[in-house]
């Protein structure tokens, strides 16, 4: 099983995401949002999913849902990197992989 790594920008983006849910939608909607993170941290964990490339050197992408996508990249065979969790509606030349 592989470990999950957060690094600032992944864990501010995470937070920011779910603040915002919590504000302008609903507990339930972040509750939603917590437990499809929590299915792809399940996934990547074992193994079961292998995300598409970015066009980013070693960078993968998966969307969590149609709004949040997650970047991410393997340290090593043991360790996967959180590097963002992306609104999509954001210009991605803010991104900054």
């Amino acid at each position: 099983m592989k470990k999950i790594v957060w690094n600032e920008l992944a864990k501010i983006d995470y937070h920011e995401n779910i603040d915002y849910l919590l504000k302008e939608w609903s507990v339930d909607e972040a509750i939603t949002f917590i437990n499809d993170v929590e299915e792809v941290f399940f996934n990547l964990k074992n193994g079961n999913v292998e995300y598409p490339d970015t066009g980013y050197e070693d960078i993968k992408k998966c969307v969590v849902c149609k709004q949040i996508t997650l970047y991410y990249k393997h340290i090593d065979d043991k360790r996967i990197e959180l590097l963002r969790f992306w609104t999509n509606y954001k210009d991605k030349k803010k991104l900054n992989l």
